[in-house]
């Protein structure tokens, strides 16, 4: 016994399409800005500093000294100078006094006059010239004082939508063949 047979035929869909791509247009433009930056304040005050140098002691060891002091020094020097004078001759005239009766009188004057006559020794020592902290120094520093108030910068800033263009794109079908299916039954 045959059976029957069932035959199926397609035919596909064809279609053709048309398609126009979408088309996008971005710019950014810059942003505007100014900016300003306005100067600091700056205030700076300063004391001097001093600086005292006293050097007189030391000029006045090596024997520079001013002449109102120099004539101050020598009267003084000659006025001492004198009352030593003074003084010896009074001791010497009460030694002249008390052995004048005694018979020494010549030998008196003689002990006196060798006294007063011959060479005179000086103590030689090293001496230092300028002595040591003669000069006399004083400093008092100088201050500064530094103020500064800081400005803040002046930022004006505007920022620029963008430029955005689009166009959609587009598709199109046509059918060019319609689908179709075709059923046979075969006996």
């Amino acid at each position: 016994m045959r059976l029957p047979q069932i035959q199926i035929r397609t035919t596909d869909a064809q279609i053709d399409l048309s398609i126009s791509k979408p088309q996008q247009y971005i710019k950014q433009p810059k942003a505007t800005q100014h900016i300003e930056q306005p100067a600091a304040i700056l205030d700076i005050n300063t004391t001097r500093g001093v600086l005292r140098v006293d050097s007189s002691q030391a000029r006045r060891d090596l024997g520079l000294i001013g002449p109102i002091e120099s004539t101050a020094n020598y009267a003084e020097r000659g006025k001492q100078e004198a009352q030593q004078g003074m003084a010896r001759r009074v001791k010497e005239g009460r030694v002249m006094m008390e052995n004048a009766g005694k018979d020494q009188g010549r030998a008196t004057i003689q002990n006196i006059a060798k006294q007063n006559h011959g060479p005179h020794r000086v103590q030689f020592n090293i001496k230092f010239v300028p002595s040591i902290g003669s000069v006399k120094i004083d400093y008092t520093p100088g201050t500064t004082d530094v103020n500064i108030q800081r400005r803040e910068p002046k930022i004006d800033a505007q920022v620029n939508k963008p430029i955005h263009e689009y166009t959609p794109g587009k598709v199109t079908g046509t059918l060019i063949q319609r689908p179709d299916v075709d059923i046979d039954v075969i006996i």
